[in-house]
């Protein structure tokens, strides 16, 4: 796909200052640069690579003056990021399944199926699943009997939704997600085995969540894990048995939530955060990566750190202390040193 830098100007609602007939095929990074790309400048340390970009046209503030000549055509606009963000929409959509169902899947008759949906090759639709209008199913995934899917979703290849869950509008869904597998959920017995315990539950994703590959989120015991509107997770995800995941919360990956734990609205998790079970989190609540979480957080837009968690700024004048135990314990020792001296050689008494 090759688009004008005028039609691009046009897309993002920007002005054009140089040619707006050079052509671009694809974005690029502004220190990494070929020709045909459209790259984007917002941070001022970036400046440097303005002048020896090799990129046809370069996004930049509306008010930005270069202190040099710069050769690729400027489309200037009122937010940069939006922009970018608005754009790369627009590029992404050529690597979406195409909107066509392939003779090679396998959709049951009383399957509800919407209009302008792709499914692809070797994918199942079971018995009363609804798909919404607009919907693209990649190939080889699986949707469970009962399964509700809204309007606009992309579902890449491999996906695999249980029977019954329910995924909102505009929603994505990355290769090889699970959603709705078995809770982990056993009754230990007198002879030291384990019964299984048989989840009930559903999983409901609502509008505009995007979910990373490899995440897995377990059904409900009795009710349904949640995760609400605008959650963003990341890969290699695990979200146990009845968590609520409040909404536009971000999860970044290898984190882990045990079951029944309940997430405000807007918290931001890093990578590899532990959450143990029945507990909440209030609104707003950031962990640094690692952070291991073992009991419930109730003061709003805190940030915290460690294992376990402790305050951010705490944790940060701990970590400084840690970082000097050597030279604290070289003191101590000639401390004892010099104790011990005082002690066997006392003054004589007067």
């Amino acid at each position: 796909m090759q688009l004008k830098a005028l039609q691009i100007a046009q897309l993002i609602k920007g002005t054009v200052d140089g040619d707006p007939n050079v052509l671009i095929s694809a974005p690029s990074k502004i220190d990494e640069t070929y020709p045909q790309t459209i790259t984007f400048f917002a941070n001022p340390k970036f400046e440097e690579h303005l002048y020896q970009t090799q990129a046809a046209a370069i996004i930049i503030p509306k008010d930005f003056e270069p202190k040099a000549p710069i050769t690729a055509t400027l489309i200037r606009v009122e937010d940069v990021y939006s922009a970018v963000a608005f754009l790369f929409d627009h590029f992404s959509r050529k690597a979406m399944p195409e909107m066509t169902i392939s003779p090679q899947s396998v959709i049951h008759p009383d399957a509800n199926i919407g209009k302008e949906i792709g499914v692809g090759h070797f994918s199942v639709i079971e018995k009363n699943a609804t798909i919404g209008n607009q919907t693209a199913i990649g190939t080889n995934v699986y949707i469970g009997e009962g399964v509700k899917i809204g309007k606009n979703v992309l579902i890449y290849s491999g996906v695999k939704i249980y029977h019954s869950c329910e995924i909102g509008d505009n929603c994505i869904i990355h290769a090889n997600a699970v959603i709705g597998s078995d809770g982990f959920g056993f009754a230990p017995q007198e002879d030291g085995t384990y019964k299984k315990i048989h989840q009930l539950g559903i999983v409901i994703v609502e509008d505009d969540v995007e979910i990373g590959a490899n995440t897995t989120i377990d059904r409900g015991t009795m009710g349904p894990t949640v995760i609400k509107k605008g959650v963003k997770l990341d890969n290699l995800i695990q979200i146990a048995h009845n968590v609520e995941v409040g909404e536009n919360t971000v999860i970044a990956a290898q984190s882990g939530i045990a079951g029944s734990a309940k997430l405000g609205k807007n918290i931001r998790i890093g990578g590899q955060v532990a959450i143990v079970g029945h507990i909440s989190i209030a609104d707003g609540t950031q962990f640094q990566g690692k952070t291991g979480v073992g009991s419930s957080i109730t003061k709003e837009n805190s940030a915290w750190w460690g294992i376990p968690a402790i305050p951010y700024m705490e944790y940060m004048r701990a970590y400084i202390k840690f970082k000097d135990l050597p030279n604290i314990e070289s003191r101590l020792r000639l401390l004892e040193k010099k104790l011990e001296e005082a002690n066997n050689n006392p003054e004589p008494k007067i």
